[in-house]
């Protein structure tokens, strides 16, 4: 009897492998790829989040918007159609993670200068600060390319209610008027039905390389 259950285990763990090489056979064959998460601001920290959503689940999706590029245009969420995109929260004169972020940025502008499915969108969460000029300065200064890269400022609450009802990407100053905003490093990739596909620190290059990545992943989920 002992020597039965002794010949059985050996037969369990052989059996084991082969159900193993061929499971890695079949997920090579098929190529199966997980999707990126689709966020919902219950899944995000509070702190970054409006208290009137804490609560949401599913459905979120960024709100349409009209505000005003570096070159005087106006830009909207049809500019931004059908396409990914990656989106942040910066000001011009910010002198700490702002020089960082607007460098990754470039760089992944410069990684989808010829990618028409793909943009990138920065709002200023100091529009009293950043005017159409001061942000034309500042494009021309970090290289932006205005076909790929829009930097956006307009009216401080609608900026304040996307930046917290939208993209979950500031926190509230607390000592300031009530639409104040402290943005953080996160850089947001929002998929073509305005959904957000994933979170970065944009000081982080690491983060950058991932980011890039599931731009790639993402696009593959539309070839599908």
């Amino acid at each position: 009897m002992l020597s039965f259950f002794k010949d059985y285990k050996y037969f369990a763990i052989v059996f084991a492998i082969i159900s193993i090489v061929i499971v890695s056979i079949i997920y090579n064959i098929l190529d199966v790829e997980k999707p990126l998460p689709i966020y919902q601001p219950a899944q995000v920290e509070q702190e970054l989040v409006d208290s009137t959503l804490y609560d949401v689940r599913k459905y979120h999706k960024i709100a349409d918007f009209s505000l005003t590029n570096q070159n005087g245009k106006t830009i909207t969420q049809d500019d931004y159609k059908d396409k990914i995109y990656v989106a942040d929260f910066f000001f011009t004169t910010c002198q700490t993670i702002c020089p960082i972020m607007t460098d990754h940025m470039v760089q992944i502008q410069n990684q989808i200068l010829n990618d028409d499915e793909v943009m990138l969108l920065s709002h200023t969460v100091t529009p009293q600060i950043d005017t159409i000029a001061q942000l034309k300065r500042y494009a021309l200064k970090k290289g932006v390319n205005d076909a790929k890269w829009n930097l956006v400022t307009g009216d401080k609450k609608q900026i304040y209610e996307l930046a917290r009802k939208s993209y979950l990407a500031v926190k509230t100053v607390g000592d300031g008027d009530e639409y104040d905003m402290i943005h953080t490093e996160n850089f947001m990739l929002i998929d073509k039905k305005k959904q957000i596909r994933g979170f970065y620190d944009g000081t982080d290059p690491e983060a950058i390389t991932q980011l890039l990545k599931d731009i790639e992943t993402l696009k593959r989920e539309y070839k599908k």
